[in-house]
């Protein structure tokens, strides 16, 4: 897809349907782990060994840890062999580990499983995929696509995991987030379009590690994911304390996302095609540093509590849609595969780091220690981010 025009605005029939089949992969994997996540914390206490939320929070996090491990080798072996053979070994390894999950008697299994599904890291390698099939015109509405199904499927996991905890338990849980991995690899041998052998330029690692704007967007990622991790650690408590059954979590979540994503897309627009991408992150980051200080402060209200979500997953959504186009963009030479590595690793990273130390903090100190020290993080990422460059505008 290299000899695509820059100028080209809409999506190519190929492009289409690689960005389709590769979003559908990824909401497919995602929504495995979200069908988890609103429901875990709370009911982790039926588990032995779950009535210590350092354990739960730890359970959240231990995915994280292997991923980033192994993000960076993903990215660089499918520079070279290829994204497909990559991308179907993860799905594979992530299956089995879900499938161990499922026949877990106590925490200590569960966390065995969620630390072999997090060796399935296969985000980088899609990603890198993603922009190997698509001009640079489109990247970022291929990204904004790939977050957009990861929206849906966290819908769908909000409104069905409750229902489905209830008919099937956490093994049917894990078992279903093992299917759908499976059903991943069938897409992934049928129905994503075949792409040339990535060109592997040797070409030094260090110029991805020492690139300054692409450690910005990597510490953002790090942050991005710590704070969500630790939020889902703590807000189906706080929703469940205010009067709000975990059977009705959704009537909160499900709106917040829908009407988060459709405030997504002015934002998006201006960052792409009137050159603010700058101005938009940086209100973006604003957006999760608000959010996380008023879950923090603010009294605690099922009306209360969905505002401040709704402010906090639109900056979330918005960073989740363009970050990862500015990666691509930004990647010296061929190096997109490492490139992505490096900063799927940092995701997974925040990730690890917001489940653990979320469970500790919640387990000395209670829910608003857990928000502000996310709001400490992101005030951070806020003054590392002011000094990016702004990227050029298209053409």
């Amino acid at each position: 897809m290299s000899n695509l025009s820059a100028t080209h605005s809409r999506m190519s029939a190929p492009e289409l349907r690689a960005t389709l089949s590769l979003a559908a992969i990824f909401a497919l994997r995602m929504l495995g782990l979200f069908m988890i996540m609103p429901v875990f914390s709370v009911y982790a206490k039926t588990i032995p060994g779950g009535d210590d939320v350092f354990l739960v929070g730890l359970a959240l996090g231990a995915y994280g840890v292997t991923q980033s491990l192994l993000y960076i080798f993903y990215g660089w072996i499918s520079d070279k062999v290829g994204r497909k053979p990559v991308i179907i070994t993860g799905l594979l390894i992530f299956a089995l580990g879900s499938f161990i999950a499922a026949m877990a008697q106590d925490m200590t299994w569960i966390i065995v499983g969620r630390v072999i599904q997090g060796m399935g890291a296969v985000s980088s390698a899609v990603i890198a995929f993603i922009a190997d099939l698509t001009s640079e015109a489109n990247r970022t509405k291929a990204m904004a696509m790939v977050g957009g199904s990861i929206g849906v499927s966290f819908a769908v996991a909000i409104v069905g995991a409750p229902m489905v905890f209830h008919w099937i338990g956490m093994s049917g849980l894990f078992t279903l987030v093992g299917l759908l991995s499976l059903l991943a690899v069938g897409l992934v041998l049928w129905v994503v379009p075949d792409a040339p052998k990535p060109v592997h330029v040797r070409a030094p690692f260090a110029e991805v590690l020492r690139n300054i704007e692409l450690l910005r967007l990597n510490f953002g990622v790090f942050a991005l994911h710590a704070t969500q991790i630790a939020l889902f650690l703590v807000v189906p408590r706080i929703l469940e304390a205010v009067g709000l059954p975990i059977a009705s979590h959704w009537k909160v979540y499900l709106p917040v996302m829908g009407l988060s994503f459709v405030m997504m897309v002015p934002a998006i627009i201006a960052a792409e095609k009137r050159g603010k991408m700058k101005a938009v992150l940086l209100g973006a980051i604003a957006l999760i540093l608000i959010g996380q200080l008023l879950l923090g402060a603010a009294p605690h209200t099922i009306l209360g509590v969905a505002a401040i979500l709704f402010v906090y997953f639109l900056g979330f959504n918005i960073l989740e849609a363009s970050q990862p186009s500015l990666v691509s963009k930004l990647a010296p030479g061929t190096r997109k595969g490492a490139a992505m590595g490096v900063y799927n690793t940092t995701q997974s990273l925040g990730l690890a780091l917001g489940g653990v130390l979320g469970g500790w903090l919640l387990k000395i100190d209670g829910p608003s220690a857990v928000f502000y020290g996310c709001s400490a993080l992101v005030a951070c990422w806020l003054i590392i981010a002011a000094n990016m460059k702004s990227p050029p505008r298209k053409t």
